[in-house]
């Protein structure tokens, strides 16, 4: 159990780029992805925009007929994690790795809705005849990690986990206890997420959890700001090689991280909303905090869940400060919601890879649409613009729908 574990790749997919330069050079310069939905005609909906990813090649990946069998979800976290493999210095076959050592957890919150969607309206039109003997495989969540570990012949620990708005999150954080107690040498994973439909627009619609800010796509995602009125749904897929440290330098690979800490809890509360106070957000820090060996003082920056939604963003606040007491204020902390939307299951994945170039970078990503202050939500929320700082530990927190949260502490790697 003292094994470290690093990260040694990362890939990105969002609606500011479908890179993880792309999507860094988006978010850092207060870039927002979100528009007019354009998947279906969304006029007949209380929602009417999203983060949806734009001008992605399938062909860049595989051959027609191979994605004809994916869900855009799959398509999506193979990209990712091609990026990933490739900047991790791993070649196809993860050539010089024991494979058998070498796991995936690539998990989403939806999974294969779009199939799900157009094979029922193909059922009832036509007939169970008529249905693809691809439907299954094509849904089911487990999948992205199942096509990904036959992609790259990762034979190691293989499974999907589904937390709502917490999975790619916990996704990574156990892949890190694979890690750390040497069922794995080498992770690969994260999260990826493709909702932009009308089934899930109608049910989150449905629900008033999304923001109608419709005459201003652009600044509907607004986290923490006083005139909040709902989260943003958006596309994305974030995608990590997790790594045991003394693996990585035997091999030569560029380190990027690492992650020192993980936690997580439920609220055992309600379905949507979070516990009172972030009550369960605290627990989850706190368990984070306690493995990394870290107090109040020693996080430099926090990535928050920051989902837009009024009660999520006092609450989270009121967890930062129940943990950090009067150190709170002094925490910068920002959320890219602002910018790519709140990307569900691939939120964590996508935030956790954005904490890293913050701790590479020395570059804090700015809250964008920040403009109205709210005295629920009063510590540093970096407004607007990115601003420079040396971050040596970063905290990064995601919650989901059932009241499950998770957090994850990274250092830079000394």
């Amino acid at each position: 159990m003292d094994r470290r574990v690093v990260v040694t790749g990362i890939g990105a997919l969002s609606c500011v780029g479908n890179s993880v330069p792309e999507f860094w050079d988006g978010i850092v310069n207060g870039k927002c992805g979100i528009d007019r939905v354009t998947r279906f005609d969304p006029s007949s909906y209380r929602t009417q925009m999203a983060g949806q990813i734009q001008n992605f090649d399938i062909s860049k990946y595989m051959l027609p007929k191979e994605a004809r069998r994916l869900d855009p979800f799959c398509q999506y976290a193979i990209a990712a994690a091609d990026e990933a493999v490739e900047s991790a210095g791993l070649s196809k076959d993860l050539e010089g790795v024991n494979r058998d050592k070498a796991g995936v957890i690539v998990s989403s919150g939806i999974g294969g809705i779009q199939t799900i969607e157009k094979q029922s309206a193909l059922l009832w039109k036509s007939g169970p005849g008529r249905i693809s003997p691809f439907l299954v495989p094509m849904m089911i969540a487990d999948l992205a990690s199942g096509n990904i570990s036959m992609r790259y012949g990762a034979k190691g620990p293989n499974m999907a986990i589904l937390t709502a708005c917490a999975t790619s999150t916990h996704s990574i954080g156990e892949s890190y206890w694979m890690v750390r107690r040497g069922d794995a040498d080498i992770m690969i994973s994260g999260g990826a997420e493709a909702g932009v439909s009308p089934i899930s627009f109608a049910g989150f619609c449905a629900m008033k959890a999304m923001s109608s800010r419709n005459d201003d796509p652009k600044t509907s995602s607004r986290p923490f700001d006083a005139e909040r009125d709902g989260f943003v749904m958006s596309e994305g897929a974030g995608v990590l090689i997790l790594e045991e440290l003394e693996h990585a330098k035997a091999r030569g690979a560029n380190i990027l991280a690492e992650i020192s800490g993980y936690g997580a809890s439920g609220d055992a509360h309600h379905i949507t909303a979070p516990a009172p106070g972030g009550e369960g957000a605290v627990r989850a820090i706190r368990t984070a905090m306690n493995h990394a060996g870290i107090g109040k003082y020693d996080i430099d920056y926090i990535n928050a869940h920051g989902t837009s939604t009024p009660l999520n963003d006092k609450f989270e606040t009121l967890a930062y400060k129940t943990i950090f007491e009067e150190n709170a204020k002094n925490i910068p902390i920002s959320s890219i919601k602002g910018s790519v939307g709140h990307n569900l299951g691939a939120a964590g994945a996508i935030e956790i890879i954005s904490c890293i170039k913050t701790i590479n970078d020395g570059v804090i990503p700015p809250t964008i649409n920040y403009h109205n202050p709210d005295p629920d939500c009063d510590l540093d929320y970096t407004p607007n613009e990115a601003k420079n700082a040396e971050v040596k530990t970063a905290l990064n927190m995601n919650l989901g729908f059932g009241g499950h949260n998770a957090a994850v502490v990274l250092k830079k790697y000394e």
